[in-house]
């Protein structure tokens, strides 16, 4: 705030990478707030980001955040993807501001006065403290891509263009997280009949199916945890305080019948002794409970459905 009036400070994180969303934040701090550390989050390290993330959502007067997923990049272009991103952090702040200060250019045919200043990621305090939830909300949603697409590094790289990243683009091609308009990425794409040819379909499945959480807001814990002599749960994962175990059903186009009815009673049986070997396996799980996803290839992009607490 300057005076009595509401101002929100603007930024962006992840234009540039090969891989993983776009995503504004817009922050509104109260009036003469200065917090220690705040400034421009490239120039911050990732621990003290952490910190400073935390320190800002507790102390600012309002939050919001906007993001654009690679597929939606995809269809429209990053410089639009990064707008609508801003302009959803926008519609996110309550109280809404008076006046807007935009890292870089203004944003156009908005109700709310705003104005773009070059370079305000350093300047300005406000921006520098939206430019750290932009860009440690990003981080937290590629570290979570890392541990279901492990052989891609995102959680060094978080998706920029690295040389590392570029060689595992080259050797394992694209995944779903992948931005497919941006090159190199498009000359590296699969197809699903490779897929289906190396029987890693079902693996593909899974992928897509904690992809589907992440974008949820769940955190993904573990993927394929071993519970043997029971077998295997698909997808760990957290809802806020709910540790959530969860089944993946896979089918092609060509196969009949429905995903879902390939879990009977003696597969239900021992994904729930396997959920009890996890939790004895880790303390402080107070609530837990089990889903179930499917997900079909055919033409087109790949379903997604999940069914909650299948249990009960």
């Amino acid at each position: 705030m300057i005076g009595s009036k509401l101002i929100a400070g603007v930024d962006e994180a992840g234009r540039g990478p090969l891989a993983g969303p776009v995503v504004a934040a817009a922050v509104i701090l109260p009036n003469g707030l200065t917090i220690d550390g705040v400034r421009d989050s490239k120039k911050v390290a990732e621990k003290k980001r952490e910190r400073l993330h935390n320190e800002i959502m507790d102390k600012s007067v309002a939050v919001g955040i906007g993001i654009i997923h690679e597929d939606e990049i995809d269809r429209e272009n990053i410089m639009d993807s990064t707008r609508r991103a801003m302009r959803i952090a926008f519609g996110q702040l309550s109280p809404a501001p008076h006046e807007a200060l935009i890292d870089g250019y203004a944003l156009p045919d908005q109700v709310v006065k705003n104005r773009g200043i070059i370079d305000g990621d350093e300047k300005v305090h406000i921006i520098s403290a939206a430019s750290i939830i932009a860009k440690v909300t990003r981080d937290r949603m590629m570290r979570n891509y890392d541990i279901i697409f492990p052989e891609y590094g995102f959680a060094q790289h978080k998706g920029y263009g690295t040389r590392q990243h570029l060689q595992q683009l080259r050797e394992y091609l694209a995944c779903s997280v992948h931005r497919k308009s941006f090159r190199p990425v498009k000359d590296h794409m699969p197809r699903l009949s490779d897929l289906k040819k190396n029987r890693r379909l079902g693996q593909w499945g899974e992928r897509l199916a904690a992809q589907h959480l992440v974008r949820k807001g769940y955190d993904i814990i573990e993927m394929n945890f071993n519970a043997a002599p029971h077998g295997e749960i698909d997808i760990v994962a957290r809802n806020r305080e709910m540790i959530v175990f969860v089944e993946v059903k896979t089918a092609s186009q060509e196969k009949l019948g429905r995903p879902e009815d390939q879990v009977d009673e003696t597969k239900i049986e021992k994904l729930a002794n396997a959920m009890e070997v996890f939790i004895s396996e880790n303390d402080n799980i107070e609530e837990s409970r089990f889903d179930m996803m499917t997900v079909r290839f055919g033409k087109g992009r790949p379903s997604v459905r999940h069914y909650e607490d299948c249990l009960n």
